[in-house]
């Protein structure tokens, strides 16, 4: 789609009268091709003004974009990374436990050390729940420094705990701290890139979100050969600081206020003449700037805004997670993130001890087996992104160059086959002490179906809502957190219980189930979004005007 011709700025003649109205009746649905040169429009509308996000040249959206990446994965550095050193963990914390000497009192010790991580990934996800409020009222920009800088200290202070109730604590404030760049990411991504062009650099996003769980056992397990663990903890302290120096100098606020013009009343738009269409979405361009100059650099290093982005009070940007989860598209996101990276967490959480069972490995050599990993992720990029957004092209074409969000789900079909073959695949492998190349590849396809598959999804839902993106992905990645909190917190006592056949066997029976749900969503997803718009439980979260973003 990079050749694609892109469509004039479109005439106000055929605005939508209500924004709330047009809101109700598309939800997500525009035309993003022009119905008669079958051209690009731009969604948004960028205005005259360039300081508006949407004018900034193609480059440095892209280097934005690598900065996003790059907290992303260093956001997951230090979640996952430091698992890989577990027995060392456990002996250095509780004296007497030792995996051959005392088995039983080390077997206990594993389960409290297991908090370090299980704590980490749930505050992760329920620490957002205060960073995305935040971000939507406030601004990406203080939201990325603040925490970041709290997870610069954290980092510091875990390399030199000593006391296991003191290492909790610490380890629990990193997990609240990290979460930010999990979440923010897509809403700055929706602020800076046009609609046909989210796809691939979502991907993107989701790609560096397994590809830093890789590289954290990768990079952990090499340290551990000559060095103690802790300078793990010192390494991602280095790794932090230098992405917060970035965020600080060289990443801008990227939320922009855009003005939507509206019709009076007594203006009727062609749909609701009885025009036969599915969407009239067409916006003008917002109110123009004449003789705006651009910012200077000194003022982009503003930490707060002059003003808040939004009206809304900040106890209903709380609340409103919370609702949509009710909504049944944002509710199946979830799950598909669930059943896919809550699986990836709890293979990790057992991995040291599953390849030390049955191959004898030590900690470097599985975390070398993570390599896998990276090339999974490196190889769903095109997949999820360039391929979604072909795939969802070619069906707004046959639609008279109207979207869907649902368009993009066929999509779906990679992950729907790869994420239960591999969750399988590590099951029977361990249980049978297959080739260690093996697990090793079903590692690999359990990434690939995490960048494919989730991307696709989360895309999907932000397209359909997309003025609360942000609460939109933080219900989905809260959700995540959670569940991939209770499986790591449970994985352990689930295999010795049931072996790893089964047990990942029905793992991989729910993650098959779970991403099947595309099938109803594409033929009745329109349908049930905008019946359940209208339930009363979801009737709190209606956004206000100020929140729209012009598509």
């Amino acid at each position: 789609m990079g050749h694609d011709a892109i469509a004039a700025p479109l005439a106000t003649a055929r605005e939508v009268t209500h924004i709330e109205k047009a809101r109700k009746r598309t939800l997500g649905n525009v035309r993003l091709r022009h119905q008669d040169t079958n051209e690009i429009i731009l969604i948004p509308t960028p205005s005259s003004d360039p300081n508006d996000p949407l004018n900034w040249s193609q480059s440095y959206k892209w280097y934005l974009a690598t900065v996003i990446c790059l907290a992303m994965m260093v956001c997951n550095f230090l979640a996952a990374g430091p698992s890989i050193a577990m027995v060392h963990i456990t002996m250095d914390f509780f004296t007497g436990a030792h995996p051959g000497r005392n088995p039983r009192v080390f077997i206990e010790a594993v389960a409290k050390v297991s908090y370090f991580f299980t704590t980490h990934s749930m505050l992760q996800g329920v620490g957002n729940f205060i960073w995305i409020p935040i971000a939507n009222k406030y601004g990406r920009r203080p939201t990325y420094v603040i925490s970041y800088a709290i997870y610069f200290a954290s980092a510091i202070w875990l390399s030199f705990e000593r006391s296991y109730g003191g290492f909790l604590a610490g380890r629990i404030i990193m997990g609240f701290s990290a979460g930010a760049a999990e979440t923010v990411a897509p809403i700055t991504i929706a602020d800076i890139f046009f609609l046909h062009e989210r796809g691939t650099v979502m991907a993107l996003y989701s790609s560096f979100l397994a590809v830093g769980i890789a590289l954290g056992l990768i990079i952990s397990g090499l340290i551990t050969i000559h060095h103690h663990w802790r300078v793990i903890f010192q390494v991602g302290a280095g790794l932090v600081g230098f992405v917060l120096l970035i965020a600080f100098f060289g990443f801008p606020e990227t939320a922009y206020t855009r003005e939507i013009q509206q019709q009076s009343d007594d203006e009727a738009t062609p749909s609701e003449k009885g025009t036969n269409t599915t969407s009239d979405i067409e916006r003008s361009p917002s109110r123009a700037h004449p003789g705006k100059r651009t910012t200077p650099y000194l003022q982009t290093l503003k930490i707060f805004r002059s003003k808040p982005l939004t009206t809304e009070n900040l106890f209903k940007l709380f609340l409103r997670p919370l609702g949509l989860i009710f909504l049944p598209p944002v509710l199946w996101a979830a799950l598909v993130e669930a059943a896919t990276i809550g699986f990836l967490v709890a293979m990790t959480s057992n991995v040291e001890i599953a390849f030390e069972q049955a191959y004898h490995f030590k900690s470097w050599q599985i975390g070398l087996c993570f390599i896998s990993a990276i090339i999974g992720s490196l190889l769903g990029i095109p997949v999820g992104g360039k391929f979604g957004d072909v795939v969802a092209d070619y069906f707004t074409k046959r639609n008279g160059g109207v979207r869907d969000p649902e368009m993009r789900l066929p999509a779906m079909i990679p992950a729907m086959i790869t994420s239960p073959l591999a969750l399988v695949l590590f099951g029977v492998a361990i249980q049978s002490k297959m080739h260690w190349i093996v697990p090793t590849i079903s590692i690999a396809l359990l990434n690939f179906a995490i960048v494919q598959g989730t991307n696709v999804a989360l895309v999907y839902v932000i397209d359909a809502y997309r003025p609360v993106a942000g609460e939109i992905t933080l219900a989905v990645m809260g959700f995540k957190s959670l569940f991939g909190f209770l499986l790591s917190f449970y994985t352990n006592t689930w295999v010795s219980q049931s072996g790893y056949q089964n047990a990942y066997g029905v793992m991989a029976a729910i993650s098959a189930a779970v991403l099947l749900g595309w099938i109803p969503l594409y033929f009745w997803g329109k349908r049930i979004r905008h019946a359940s718009w209208s339930w009363p439980v979801v009737s709190y979260i209606h956004w206000s005007d100020d929140r729209e973003v012009g598509e």
